[in-house]
């Protein structure tokens, strides 16, 4: 994910993902690296992408998606 460089922003993806019905697991990096697991029956990996974008993120566009 692009957007994020200092802790501050892994404690701002943190907030946007806060209470997310279904989401099981997150950790971030400030490489940008970040993981998430989530049951699907109760979310989605979209919604969850959404909820990323709007605090500010994006996914980067290169290789292989982290988001599991």
């Amino acid at each position: 994910m692009s957007g994020i460089r200092c802790e501050r922003c892994v404690n701002r993806l943190a907030a946007a993902l806060r209470g997310h019905e279904g989401l099981e697991l997150a950790t971030a990096n400030l490489m940008g690296q970040v993981t998430l697991h989530w049951d699907d029956e109760r979310t989605s990996r979209d919604h969850l992408v959404a909820a990323l974008d709007g605090a500010g993120f994006r996914q980067r566009s290169s290789g292989t998606s982290a988001l599991e």
